[in-house]
């Protein structure tokens, strides 16, 4: 960061004005994941396209932001964080438009493709602007209040989806993107300030490698999750394991690596990003069964479900900041632990429901979990990106959305299997299920979310093994 950026961002108010710069362009991407699931069917039903096609929809958006964070972390680096901000916001803005005039379903696939690569650049820097822009005694409440943002995304995707959709046609909900993202491009143009990290070249060949290898690894877990094990997934295995040693062997190689492996010789960094990647899985396990049982044994509508669904999130954006703001007074590894272990046991409550819950039933449970996670993540990401170097603030802001986005995959992919290994796939399509029936699928979920709680426990002990790190009073360094 230039001297001449340092004091733009003297004053407190200014560096929390670039956090709500942040902010507004980052809940388009959480909200644009989430709300394309609740409209697919009527997508597929204008286009009179099967469900195989259609699912490429968000699957395609899914995989080109998982696959390129890495690529952009580092690019933030050399180009500056602020440049590669704005290019996936206006990137983002413009195939918004398109997508919501995509005139055929395949229209529709390529531009949401193109609108990843510009979500993804979105996602990858904003921990890096932010551990920039923010003083160590200040981090934590700052990424405390950024989850603000993703917990908000995610809980509004699925009911914003739904009333844009009513109101007009499925093309406003992307529509709607254009004034939003517009907006904060031109505020964070204002606002965001010239930040760098390490100058140099691209490693073309790790970029390569990284991204056919990520690609193909969450395409098979797709499709794990989907139709089990089959040669198409078994191939897309085999190209991951290949592209991985490549990238191993590039990177150790070449002077100027894309990621610096040197990073995970760092204890709290390799632990906090592992431990992300376990707690998202086990958050996805129980985002993607609970609104199963909440439909097909509670008997709840999709817009009952949808409700009560949002206790999660919604106690996420109350936790979130305080918890933030007291890591950066106590310390992120024992908020980080505590958060991991309340997640756990959540899960466990959740794995023995039963059959006949109520909504109160479900409901403090999603809570507990809510709870469990603002505890965790901003202390989490806080020690993460406290212990990256400057010079590779993007690229350690890309590996930690990268884990994120291969937990949540990974938590979906577990999920179906266990349910599908412990109950029939005959009650597993039943849209209506009672007595002996309900029983079973209660049993497969049971376990899944045993798993999940196994999970999130691992998180807790990687957590609690991370060095201590306090940020002190204003002008002390972090103890590590």
């Amino acid at each position: 960061m230039s001297l001449s950026s340092e004091r733009d961002l003297s004053t407190t108010e200014k560096r929390y004005l670039v956090l709500a710069a942040v902010m507004l362009g980052g809940i388009m991407g959480p909200i644009d994941a989430s709300i394309v699931n609740v409209i697919l069917p009527t997508i597929a039903g204008f286009f009179g396209a099967p469900l195989a096609v259609a699912q490429w929809v968000p699957l395609i958006y899914l995989l080109t932001i998982s696959s390129l964070l890495l690529f952009y972390g580092r690019l933030g680096d050399i180009l500056g964080y602020k440049r590669v901000y704005l290019a996936g916001l206006l990137c983002f803005t413009v195939t918004s438009g398109l997508c919501g005039l995509a005139p055929t379903i395949h229209w529709l696939i390529a531009f949401r493709a193109i609108q990843g690569i510009g979500a993804g650049m979105m996602m990858a820097v904003p921990f890096a602007i932010l551990t920039a822009v923010f003083q160590p005694h200040e981090r934590g409440h700052a990424l405390g209040i950024n989850a603000i943002s993703i917990s908000a995304g995610l809980a509004l995707g699925p009911t914003l989806g739904g009333l844009l959709t009513s109101l007009w046609s499925w093309r406003l909900v992307f529509l709607i993107n254009i004034p939003i993202g517009l907006a904060a491009l031109l505020w964070s143009i204002k606002v965001i300030p010239d930040l760098k990290g390490k100058p140099g070249r691209m490693d073309l060949a790790g970029a390569a490698s990284a991204f056919i290898g990520l690609f193909s690894f969450l395409y098979f877990i797709n499709r794990v999750q989907e139709t089990g094990f089959s040669l198409v997934s078994g191939l897309a295995l085999a190209a991951a394991a290949v592209a991985g040693l490549i990238f191993y062997y590039v990177e150790k190689k070449t002077p100027q690596p894309m990621v610096n492996l040197a990073l995970f010789k760092i204890r709290t960094f390799t632990l906090g990003t592992l431990s992300s990647l376990l707690n998202f899985a086990s958050q996805y396990i129980l985002v993607f069964l609970t609104p199963f049982f909440l439909q097909r044994v509670a008997h709840y509508p999709p817009n009952k479900t949808g409700l009560l669904m949002t206790c999660f999130p919604l106690t996420v954006m109350a936790v979130a900041p305080f918890s933030g703001n007291l890591s950066d007074r106590l310390g992120t590894r024992g908020l980080a632990a505590a958060g991991a272990a309340i997640c756990s046991a959540a899960l466990v409550t959740m794995a023995f429901l039963p059959v006949n819950a109520s909504a109160l039933d479900v409901g403090w449970r999603l809570a507990f979990f809510g709870l469990g996670t603002g505890m965790f993540q901003s202390p989490n990401n806080s020690a993460v990106m406290g212990t990256s170097p400057r010079p590779y603030l993007g690229i350690a802001s890309g590996i930690l959305g990268t884990a994120r986005n291969t937990g949540m995959a990974v938590g979906i992919s577990s999920a179906g299997l266990i349910l599908y290994a412990l109950t029939p796939p005959s009650i597993i399509a039943g849209e209506y299920l009672t007595g002996p029936e309900a029983l079973s699928f209660l049993g497969g979920l049971k376990y899944a979310y045993l798993f999940g709680a196994l999970l999130t426990l691992l998180a807790a002990i990687f957590s609690a093994l991370q060095t201590k790190m306090v940020s002190g009073p204003p002008g002390e360094k972090a103890r590590r």
